[in-house]
């Protein structure tokens, strides 16, 4: 059995349309129009045990709202979800013992305590013996390397820092499955690099469920070998995350080097990326690699050439810029 399992799980969201001005507040007295939002529609897909996946879409496209459903945070209109075997929403003790959902622009901690004494609190509330417990934050803040910060109150941490509490508080009680929702927001690329290197070790030795969303696709690109997209509420791709270049990437790009003072009209072949003296990255549709490259090497003396696939990040960018035309017609 899957570790978390959904199916034609939705959210409708029901608000109210108001007229403009007095008379649209006046009309709404007596008269109400609604409209239907639907924030998840007919998400299904299943993770196995260990998973570490990737799970992306732009502001608004219904990725938190999957989250909170499958943490029991939110009731489904329609649809069927199991995780570790429980449906989340019934919010049994059992399955809350057994994951944790972190959210980087939410506090979890006590904002005027010692970090310490938040985790202390937790240890309550999970009823976690005392020795177990000390062993757990003792290996969590060598690994982020933040003991050192346990007695400070936790509004007079660093943005960092303060995530990496949260990130020990949401682990403590040993969960099975780990919600992360956009866990290095605002951090500095420092911190960001530290949490990356330390959800990669904790994932890869307690093989625990990891389902992360990012803006970052660099958390993406060396956290997660699978990804699940959604748009509009709805998935669209599910899959590897290597298979995204070869589904949706249209172009690839062509460095060049010359020697100095070569003019080519470079602007006819593909557009101009990147150009320094001597160098040029040409953005050019896949089915024209070849022939370009074969025209620039007869045109000009070329000291060195190489085809490189575009970025992720831009992959995916221009795939969600896409998606948004097609919804806006």
């Amino acid at each position: 059995m899957s570790a978390i399992e959904t199916q034609g799980l939705t959210k409708v969201y029901r608000t109210y349309k108001k007229a403009p001005g007095l008379w649209g507040a006046i009309k709404g007295l007596g008269h109400r129009e609604y409209e239907e939002v639907r924030a998840a529609d007919g998400v299904t897909f299943s993770i196995e045990e260990g998973e570490f996946v990737g799970f992306l879409g732009p502001n608004g496209a219904g990725k938190t709202t999957v989250l909170k459903m499958l943490s029991g945070l939110l009731n489904p209109t329609a649809g069927k979800a199991k995780v570790l075997g429980f449906v989340p929403w019934e919010r049994k003790d059992a399955m809350k013992r057994q994951f944790s959902l972190l959210m980087g622009q939410k506090n979890a901690l006590w904002w005027d305590l010692p970090a310490r004494e938040s985790l202390e609190l937790n240890r309550a509330i999970y009823g976690i013996e005392k020795t177990r417990f000390k062993k757990i934050v003792g290996e969590l803040t060598e690994l982020l390397d933040c003991a050192d910060k346990l007695d400070v109150m936790v509004r007079e941490l660093s943005l960092g820092e303060r995530m990496k509490m949260e990130l020990i508080a949401a682990l403590l009680h040993s969960p099975k499955v780990l919600f992360l929702d956009e866990p290095t927001i605002g951090l500095d690329v420092t911190s960001q690099k530290k949490v990356r290197e330390f959800l990669r070790l904790y994932n890869g030795g307690n093989k625990i469920v990891t389902m992360l969303t990012s803006h970052y696709m660099q958390d993406i690109e060396e956290l997660c070998a699978r990804v699940i997209i959604i748009d509009a509420g709805k998935i669209f791709f599910d899959g590897p995350l290597s298979a995204i270049i070869d589904r949706f990437a249209t172009h690839k790009i062509v460095g060049l080097a010359f020697e100095n003072g070569v003019e080519c009209d470079f602007a006819r072949l593909g557009e101009v990326v990147e150009r320094t003296p001597g160098r040029v990255r040409l953005k050019v549709p896949r089915a024209k690699v070849a022939e370009t490259c074969r025209e620039v090497l007869s045109a000009c003396k070329v000291t060195d050439l190489n085809v490189e696939e575009l970025p992720v990040e831009e992959v995916i960018r221009q795939l969600f810029h896409e998606q948004a035309g097609e919804s806006a017609r």
